[in-house]
Parts: C-alpha cells; structure tokens; sequence
C-alpha cells in the first residue's frame, strides 16, 4: 500500500485508516481479542493509521493492547472534547481538561506520545487561543506529535489557523471531516481550505454509517445497528440516492463498498479515509477494495446522481454551532424586529 503525507507534517500514512469506534466493547465488537485480530489484520495489510477517541467507551483500551510489540507500526490518532462521563469539566477544549485529556489517553493507550491528538468538535465556551496554547505546551513536552481538530466549520479552520500565526501558536495540522457519496457539502469549502492551509484530512462516515454498504435498499428491512437511534439512517431521501448507487457499482462490477470508499480517496483533498468495521468479514470486504480506483466516466455518473459539493441529507452528528441551537442568537428583541 502506498502512502500519502498528512499535511505538510512529514507524517506518511496509508489512504485507508482504522477507525476503531466500533472496538468499543459497549458499542461495537464485544470481544477484545477479536478487535485486536482485526488490528493486526488491518496492520498486516499495509494500514497504518489507527483513530480512536477518549469517548469512544472502551476503545482506546482494547487499542492500546493490541498495539504491545507493535506501536512502532502505527501513526496514532486520538481525540479529546466529547464528554466521557457527567461531570461538567470532563469535555471541551479548557487548558484544565486537555493537561487532564491527554495522561488519561497515554494511561489506556499504554503510550508515551500520540502521534496525532485531535479535538474531537468545536467547544463553544472556550476561546480557541486556549485551545492552541495548551496543546502547544504539549508539544513541546512531547506528549503529542501532531494536532487536528475534528467537525469544524470552515469559518472555525480559518480561525483557528489566524490565530495561530498571530499568536506564535502550533496549528492545526489535520481535519477530520465526514465525506460520502451521500454528504459532499464539504467540498465547498471545507476540503479546499484544507489543501489552502497545509493540512491533512481523515475522513469519518464514507460507508454513511452503513448506508453505502449495500445491505440497506428501499422497501427492505433496515438492520444497521444504529437505525433506532439515528434519523439519518432512515431518511427516505438518502435511501433513493442509494437506489440509484447499486446499479451503477454493479455497472461498474464493483461492490458498493469498494466503490463508496474509492470514491472518498479519489478526491485529492483528501489524505485518509477511515474504516470502521466491527466484524473481521467487514474488515475482509474493506481490505479487498484496496486496489480499486474509480475512471473519470464513473465519477462523473456520480457527479450526476449526487452533484458536488451537496449533501442528501443532514447527518445528526454534524456540529450544530450556537447560532442554530439558540433561538435568541437569530432573533432581534421583539421591538426591534419591524422595519418601521
């Protein structure tokens, strides 16, 4: 397998990673002796990026043991932000959770640096110079070797990167982003900025969550483990771009998911798309599209059923910023709001 640089960090990883979500006991593969097959399967066949996160339940356990005698092998990626437990000071982007964030990833990753330490989504509360100056502290420690963030508005990637240069801070060296056949609004801006500035970009979400896979087709049962608890899973709209994906793969003579992951990769904005198998015979239908590359015929066929830069859909993970969660934040007082 070849490889791509993340960014213009000088770190080469492979166009496919590993994300390891669905290695969490109590979401995904229950079995840790399993997931740790998987990794050393995935590892064996040329993958060397393996992204986890700290809210990822148990994940970032079963990761770190199956990396004993091989961590040399791997360009570790993790992520901090989300909350992991109730407490209110055990999430966001605070210089008091992030020094907290990163020994507590080091001690379940059984590490002594990340290779890349990402922010897993835009915190609101903190200003982003915080942010930046902690995690430069860090690096300079050597506690982390890299540093990303994770569902960012292209408003919040320019941010961050000014405020980097004028404050004599490390920036934002990666984006991780969610891009399929059916979400291509970040083509607009979101990917472009990223090759303005420098960075890599790993992509979460190219099967759509289950969606691109095939088994799901109008009118049949919906079995993806998630559909009870995402909307998106069940959007009627998605699932007609999906009808219309499954004859040109077969056209194609191509599994649906070789041809949603091919598709990902092929933009060059993009470093590294993540798997995200729980099974090691959806690991095995991942690994055998490795050598799939899509012609300019079947990607402007593509172009045609879901134009570029769209989305089919909203994806209830997408970060929704202040301004769409709070009514008051679009709304003038009552007496201000007449023209006259």
């Amino acid at each position: 397998m070849h490889h791509r640089t993340l960014g213009r960090t000088g770190i080469a990883v492979s166009p496919y990673g590993l994300g390891a979500m669905m290695f969490a006991t109590s979401v995904g593969n229950p079995d840790p002796a399993d997931s740790a097959r998987m990794i050393h399967k995935a590892l064996d066949a040329g993958i060397n990026l393996i992204d986890t996160a700290d809210a990822y339940g148990d994940s970032e356990e079963v990761v770190g043991k199956a990396l004993r005698g091989r961590r040399d092998d791997v360009v570790l990626a993790t992520k901090f932000g989300r909350p992991v437990d109730e407490h209110p000071h055990h999430r966001g982007a605070s210089r008091r959770w992030i020094v907290t964030a990163v020994e507590d990833s080091l001690r379940r990753l059984q590490v002594d640096h990340i290779d890349l330490y990402q922010v897993h989504r835009s915190d609101p509360t903190t200003d982003v110079e915080e942010t930046l100056a902690a995690l430069t502290d860090l690096l300079r420690t050597g506690k982390i070797r890299a540093i990303g963030a994770s569902q960012s508005l292209a408003s919040d990637i320019v941010d961050a990167q000014w405020v980097a240069e004028r404050r004599g801070l490390a920036r934002f060296r990666s984006e991780q982003t969610a891009y399929s056949l059916l979400n291509r609004g970040v083509e607009r801006e979101v990917l472009p900025l990223a090759q303005r500035f420098g960075m890599g970009t790993l992509i979460w979400g190219p099967l759509a969550q289950g969606l691109l896979t095939g088994r799901v087709r109008r009118g049949g049962p919906n079995e993806l483990r998630r559909a009870p608890l995402l909307r998106h899973l069940s959007d009627e709209r998605r699932l007609d771009v999906v009808e219309q994906l499954v004859p040109l793969a077969a056209e194609a003579g191509l599994r649906m998911t070789h041809l949603a992951m091919a598709f990902v990769i092929a933009h060059p904005g993009v470093t590294s798309a993540l798997l995200g198998p729980r099974t090691t015979a959806q690991l095995d239908d991942l690994l055998a599209g490795l050598e799939v590359r899509l012609t300019d015929d079947v990607l402007d066929r593509i172009d045609a059923i879901v134009p570029p830069g769209t989305d089919v859909g909203a994806l209830d993970q997408d970060y929704r910023p202040p301004a769409l969660l709070d009514p008051g934040l679009r709304r003038r007082p009552l007496a201000e709001r007449a023209a006259a």
